[in-house]
């Protein structure tokens, strides 16, 4: 094994690399390609449905095709292949979209852009960081994890530069070749760790079914997607919420979601330190509440000052949320088969972000009225806190052999 004075350096860059990786295909591609919707609508007369179809469609789609199959992939080869596909293909989709004039071409590199978020984004990071960390695994998800958050805030900073230099879709296109400039050198030269990839090779002739056929799968893909769907369903109608209900200036919206975009920076932080202090079954589930108690106050706030409070809050528990999900399947399975879990995992998870957001919003446009959606989301909130308080902790019989991660400092 690697003694821990060589491994040091490489898990530092294992930890950049992720941040690298998230920052361009989540922060980046993810929340910043939203930016450019208006200009869609407003060169070629598309509605907004069909601009924000695009994300949904892919994701459901790209999802369930290869999400399991993404998972079997990091486990027998490792994560570091897919990643550098990944990125190649999140970046060229900004690029294919900045030329697209049809929705056929539109939802062709969307999906290209949804591939690559399943090959680069969360799943090959959340592997590499479990496989590298025993100790310090919370914080250096953590740390890694704040790529995304500093993606999304200098996203519209750099895009109206660029917009003002090259028009929107000139914007665009550098976007894409900024984001495989910017994640794909350090992919091509991270390492994995060796015990870890000869552990995972040997695993991988191992079943899934024994695993699947067990109550704790269920409970962490109930509490997962439960979760997962609550955040998406308040982050995708928050605006249209503030803006067309509630009337308020476009300042203070995007004092809005800037907070809560700086809460996830520190609810990321945070519950990654807590999580390698405390059992991690207790941060999740506090991380469920928090997004449950936030979201009635963050809509129905009295006053600004209230709004901005309970918009942090939130954020809080947006970051910590996509963040756990791994640390506790890790904690359960060991990190040799966590590709396969992650991949059946991460694959539900996507298809409740992209629903959840479309049914919120079918209920407003029925019902003409915002209530019925945000007591959907609450209530999917409490069901993912309730099935992850029935979640087991790490099996005690686990040794440190089935984890595979190679022991080191925190980071």
């Amino acid at each position: 094994m690697t003694a821990p004075s060589e491994t040091r350096p490489q898990q530092i860059f294992a930890v950049v690399t992720s941040f690298l990786a998230l920052f361009a295909i989540v922060g980046v591609a993810l929340y910043g390609l939203p930016r450019f919707y208006p200009f869609f609508v407003q060169e070629l007369g598309w509605s907004r449905a069909q601009v924000t179809s695009g994300n949904a469609y892919s994701k459901i789609l790209i999802a369930i095709a290869f999400g399991v199959i993404a998972g079997r992939m990091v486990d027998r080869f490792g994560p570091r292949r897919l990643m550098l596909g990944g990125i190649v293909m999140a970046g060229l989709a900004l690029v294919g979209l900045s030329y697209a004039t049809t929705m056929a071409a539109f939802y062709f590199f969307y999906a290209f852009n949804a591939l690559g978020y399943v090959l680069g984004g969360p799943l090959p990071n959340q592997v590499l960081l479990s496989r590298w960390f025993d100790r310090g695994r919370g914080k250096a998800m953590g740390i890694a994890y704040l790529g995304i958050g500093v993606g999304g805030a200098l996203v519209p900073l750099l895009a109206f530069t660029l917009t003002e230099v090259a028009g929107w879709r000139g914007a665009l296109w550098w976007l894409g070749v900024l984001m495989i400039a910017i994640a794909l050198p350090a992919a091509w030269f991270v390492r994995e760790p060796p015990a870890a990839a000869a552990s995972a090779r040997a695993a991988y002739q191992q079943s899934l079914r024994p695993l699947l056929s067990r109550p704790a799968f269920f409970l962490l893909l109930i509490g997962s997607m439960a979760s997962i769907g609550a955040v998406g369903g308040t982050m995708q109608n928050l605006a249209l919420y503030l803006s067309l209900d509630r009337k308020l200036a476009q300042a203070d919206i995007d004092g809005t979601l800037s907070l809560v975009l700086i809460g996830s920076l520190a609810g990321r932080l945070f519950m990654g330190w807590l999580a390698d202090r405390i059992a991690k079954k207790r941060v999740m589930i506090l991380i469920y509440v928090i997004v449950a108690a936030a979201i009635p106050p963050l809509f129905y706030a009295p006053t600004p000052a209230a709004l901005k409070l309970f918009a942090f809050l939130f954020g809080i528990g947006l970051g910590g949320d996509y963040m756990i999900i791994p640390l506790m399947a890790a904690e359960i399975y060991g990190v040799a088969i966590l590709g396969r879990v992650l991949g059946i995992v991460l694959t539900a998870d996507s298809v409740a972000e992209s629903l959840v957001p479309m049914l919120v919003a079918g209920l407003r446009d029925s019902t003409g009225s915002y209530a019925p959606g945000f007591v959907v989301l609450v209530g999917l909130a409490a069901v993912g806190a309730i099935a992850v308080s029935l979640l087991p902790g790490r099996p005690a019989a686990e040794s440190a052999a089935t984890t595979g991660a190679i022991p080191g400092r925190a980071v």
